[in-house]
């Protein structure tokens, strides 16, 4: 079993929050006495903890700058002054002082300032002097920029990176060792240098991280050009990539995502599944023999692998999925033909929304022998970012045109670019407009669904 990244640094946070609450409500009792109330005391600490949200408040790490702590600082004061002035207007308060409010601010910012970055540096010295607090880190690669990566861990002990091992098929412990290392060592971050792992190496190491809620982080190419996909951090004067917490899978957006899934796939069990099943059994067996439903493997969240549900449109055949559906394809059945244009054929993979394996609008998941080839042709760091969310039964590729059969490099090209656009971009207005314009695609007719 893996230990928790950082051993209790995860309380550290919370515990900052907490202390900035109470200095807020203390500050409030002190110097907005002409306008303190019940209302006062519960909005203070909402409208804190959502500027804090808007602002990435308490998003500093052991690499982060000063400069960027005052910064935050800053900007905090001043979308609070916003608010509650804002507060005041709304309620029609004006009983109270502009330099009361002022102090306030002061007081409050100059406090939450102090014991920030006395935190700061209270850790930084438990690092380098008690050994505390410490990430377990392996690098993989032996190019410059690992190696200066390695000299700057060694140099910054206040940051508390601890390298337990160097992998690279240059060294004596080669890439295929590091997996082997993996199993038997915990470890809180991997640093992958981009040019010496394979697409290959880069599934495993995902599947790593998710499963030992690791952290994966790529060095970079000194001439590499950074994507927004990638979220990139200085070590000095080194970068360092990693692959962003997107919104979608926020603890809030995924709550919101995965209600709205269940919500929308029992309407679709209850009231079209309940009576299509048995009338499809009926017409598909009659036609050809076989099962009602087919299984096929697909990649899911993080590569993980998962069993999709279709209705079954070909001849009973072992060999279905080693090869796409081509137009006027003779597999396909009659009934088959019905059903995939209509993409009545999907419908059960609103079983595997249930079952917490698919989402309604997502990425739609690639047949498991054509993962491989298709990350050959996408830049790897675009590939591994499409996997970052659950697949869907829709989704904003298909809605684009980008459905169905891949004839060349284009086709999945388009679909990846269109699949990261949706994650990046996603909200549930978003989802409904993919569900609207699926709908209405099968209603008018699509030249790729056969």
């Amino acid at each position: 079993m893996h230990h928790k990244r950082g051993g209790y640094s995860y309380l550290i946070r919370p515990i900052l929050v907490v202390v900035d609450l109470i200095i807020v409500l203390v500050s409030s009792h002190y110097f907005l006495v002409d306008v303190q109330s019940k209302e006062l005391y519960v909005f203070l600490p909402i409208v804190w903890l959502i500027s804090a949200y808007m602002l990435n408040f308490y998003e500093v790490y052991r690499f982060t700058k000063v400069i960027k702590i005052i910064s935050l600082l800053v900007n905090q004061a001043l979308l609070i002054l916003i608010l509650l002035y804002a507060y005041f207007g709304i309620l029609k308060i004006s009983n109270f002082s502009s330099l009361s409010i002022f102090q306030f601010i002061g007081i409050t910012i100059s406090s939450v300032s102090v014991f920030k970055i006395i935190s700061y540096y209270a850790l930084k010295k438990y690092r380098s002097y008690l050994g505390g607090n410490n990430r377990r880190v392996i690098i993989i690669g032996n190019n410059r920029s690992a190696q200066q990566l390695k000299a700057f861990f060694d140099k910054r002990k206040d940051l508390g990176y601890q390298v337990l091992e160097i992998f690279s098929n240059d060294l004596s412990k080669t890439i295929k060792d590091s997996f082997e290392f993996l199993k038997n060592e915990d470890v809180d971050e991997i640093y992958c240098s981009v040019d010496e792992v394979s697409d290959d190496d880069v599934n495993e190491y995902v599947k790593y991280a998710d499963q030992s809620f690791s952290v994966l982080k790529f060095i970079p190419k000194s001439q590499y050009i950074y994507s927004k996909r990638l979220k990139t951090d200085y070590y000095e004067y080194l970068p360092v990539l990693s692959i962003p917490e997107v919104s979608l899978n926020s603890s809030t957006n995924r709550a919101i995502k995965r209600g709205f899934d269940i919500f929308f796939s029992l309407l679709v069990v209850v009231f079209i599944l309940s009576w299509l099943i048995p009338l499809l059994y009926i017409l598909i067996k009659l036609e050809s023999p076989g099962p009602l439903i087919y299984s096929h493997k697909r990649n899911g969240i993080n590569y993980k692998e998962f069993v999709c549900y279709k209705f079954r449109s070909m001849r009973h055949d072992t060999h279905t999925d080693l090869e796409q559906v081509k137009k006027e394809d003779e597999r396909v059945t009659k009934i088959g033909r019905f059903m995939r244009r209509t993409s009545i054929d999907e419908l059960p993979q609103f079983f595997n929304v249930l079952f917490g394996d698919m989402s309604v609008v997502g990425p739609r998941p690639h047949m498991i022998s054509y993962t491989k080839d298709y990350s050959k042709k996408i830049d790897k760091y675009n590939y591994v970012f499409r996997h970052s969310v659950k697949p869907g039964i829709t989704g904003y590729a298909q809605v684009n045109g980008f459905r169905g059969e891949i004839k060349n490099d284009v086709d999945i090209v388009n679909r990846i670019k269109y699949d990261i656009f949706y994650i990046e971009n996603w909200s549930l207005l978003l989802d409904l407009k993919i569900i609207f314009e699926t709908i209405f695609n099968i209603i008018k007719g699509e030249d790729k669904a056969y």
